[in-house]
């Protein structure tokens, strides 16, 4: 994968040629970060799906380990006031947002103290006071509420830009379409993030997508995108910063395809047989987020003492927030008939 593969401009609809975009080094401070907060989601994730398999997690549960660097970076791009929705695979997206680790195990768990008072469970948080407007199990959903954020913002006159992720899969929902149609007649400011992992489920795009290169699937509604390398948090927090000054501008919306992987399967249920142990190892060896960033802090004479005591830290924030929603009292029977509208 390349850093910035090719982009589509405003001007033409016509693909600009291979690295059209340098990306700018990360300083010290932004590689300890990036590395830190993509660390923070990793061992969340790894936790989640054990505690899944004894049982303590029912339902769905969607992991995001390998596609840590999207959410960083994207994150890296932004303001106070911006806003954030996504669909199932969404806890990562929390954790970037700024929620709390022990909120959001909680919720996975069915605890009082979960995100959603433990009714809501993996795919249904929500966080106001941080602007992350839910994970949506319906498949495309958020795409259409996305830009409801984008219209509020326009409408409201502020400079305040909605992302809205989605993954390759609802990349062909129709209301996807309606909804590019509608941000770019309204010039509204929201980011389209496609997080293209190469398997809808478990087809992979080449099978279920006639277009691939998903960031042309604006050019009919005139709106500009580019197909980054979603495994590099520096492309993506470049790509970040040009998708999100075009929207504040007033220009109109953007479309970011982020090339990426996921690791392990769809859901905790999904085995996965649809493509070979080789084709995830490589990835892994090849590509890994965590471990590009890991391998440039080294080379810059950060010590394997300070990356540990990193890591070591992370991991006491996942131990910690098992432990509370492992132990945190289920909510009381009378909260069935709250936040029920009829």
């Amino acid at each position: 994968m390349a850093a910035a593969k090719k982009s589509v401009t405003k001007e033409t609809g016509r693909e600009e040629g291979n690295g059209s975009h340098d990306i700018p080094e990360f300083t010290r401070e932004q590689e300890l970060s990036a590395l830190r907060d993509m660390l923070l989601i990793r061992r969340f994730e790894e936790k989640a799906g054990q505690l899944y398999g004894m049982g303590a997690i029912g339902g769905f549960c969607h992991l995001y380990i390998g596609q840590e660097a999207i959410v960083v970076g994207m994150q890296m791009a932004l303001k106070q006031g911006d806003q954030v929705i996504t669909g199932y695979r969404d806890h990562g997206h929390m954790l970037a947002c700024g929620m709390e680790a022990k909120g959001v195990m909680a919720e996975l768990t069915g605890r009082r103290g979960g995100y959603s008072k433990g009714k809501g469970g993996s795919m249904h948080m929500f966080s106001k006071e941080k602007n992350f407007f839910g994970g949506h199990g319906i498949v495309g959903a958020q795409v259409s509420l996305g830009t409801g954020l984008a219209f509020a913002n326009r409408y409201r006159g502020n400079d305040f830009v909605s992302l809205a992720y989605f993954g390759d899969g609802a990349s062909n929902q129709g209301q996807v379409y309606e909804s590019f149609n509608m941000a770019e007649l309204w010039k509204l400011p929201v980011v389209y993030i496609i997080e293209n992992n190469r398997y809808a489920m478990g087809t992979s795009v080449t099978r279920s997508s006639a277009q691939t290169d998903f960031s042309k699937r604006g050019i009919s509604f005139n709106i500009p995108g580019e197909q980054i390398d979603g495994m590099d948090v520096r492309a993506v927090k470049a790509a970040g910063d040009r998708a999100v000054a075009w929207c504040r501008a007033g220009k109109g919306p953007f479309i970011l395809e982020m090339q990426t992987y996921r690791y392990r399967g769809h859901s905790m249920s999904d085995p996965a047989k649809y493509r070979t142990r080789e084709e995830v190892d490589k990835v892994r060896h090849d590509q890994d987020p965590i471990e590009q960033v890991r391998n440039r802090l080294l080379a810059a004479n950060v010590s394997e003492q300070e990356l540990k005591a990193i890591d070591a830290e992370v991991r006491e924030i996942v131990n910690a927030s098992a432990d509370f929603a492992q132990n945190d009292p289920e909510p009381d029977a009378s909260e069935l008939y709250t936040d029920v509208y009829r």
